[in-house]
């Protein structure tokens, strides 16, 4: 369980900030800067994209497809 303090974001937003990070050519860093959430939390959401993203194509690869 979070600290009370721990803001949450709807998957829309990270959706949106995922895609900010990949379009605009800018750091993480910078991004959530801007949009005032935390580098690390952005960060996480990206590697998680990244890793939901190649799951499927690691699984057919696996299975001979």
């Amino acid at each position: 369980m979070g600290s009370k303090y721990t803001k949450r974001y709807s998957d829309e937003c990270k959706r949106d900030a995922i895609e900010l990070v990949r379009s605009s050519g800018r750091t993480v860093t910078d991004v959530a800067r801007e949009l005032g959430v935390s580098s690390e939390s952005l960060r996480a959401w990206v590697k998680k994209a990244r890793a939901v993203e190649a799951a499927p194509v690691t699984a057919a690869v696996s299975q001979g497809r």
